[in-house]
């Protein structure tokens, strides 16, 4: 996988992560995710608590660019930012174990409200 020029060694824990924590845990994990880069205020990942958290994910050499490219590609509304639902649908779909695995994981989630 690489980002705009920097070479990221992509493993994907995901499905382990599923398979260990259940649909529940899981979901409350990528829930935690999405607090840890959010703007506390606005209750959003934005541009500015991206740049301010991305060390965190080990990312902070990252031009102010590629983080505008890694907002525009979980905003799904179009509205600058990610919302929780956001970043979750974004986290499902950059994760090919957990796509290939979805129909079992949805009709594990289906009985269970988040």
């Amino acid at each position: 996988m690489a980002l705009l020029g920097h070479a990221v060694d992509f493993q994907d824990y995901f499905p382990s992560m599923l398979e260990g924590l259940g649909a529940q845990g899981f979901m409350m994990e990528l829930c935690n995710g999405f607090r840890l880069l959010m703007d506390c205020d606005k209750g959003l990942i934005t541009f500015e608590s991206l740049k301010r958290n991305i060390v965190l994910l080990g990312l902070q050499e990252m031009r102010d660019d590629e983080l505008v490219c890694m907002l525009m590609e979980g905003d799904l509304d179009g509205d600058g930012a990610i919302s929780q639902m956001e970043f979750c649908i974004l986290m499902f779909r950059l994760s090919p174990g957990l796509m290939d695995g979805s129909k079992q994981w949805v009709e594990e989630l289906s009985g269970n409200e988040i």
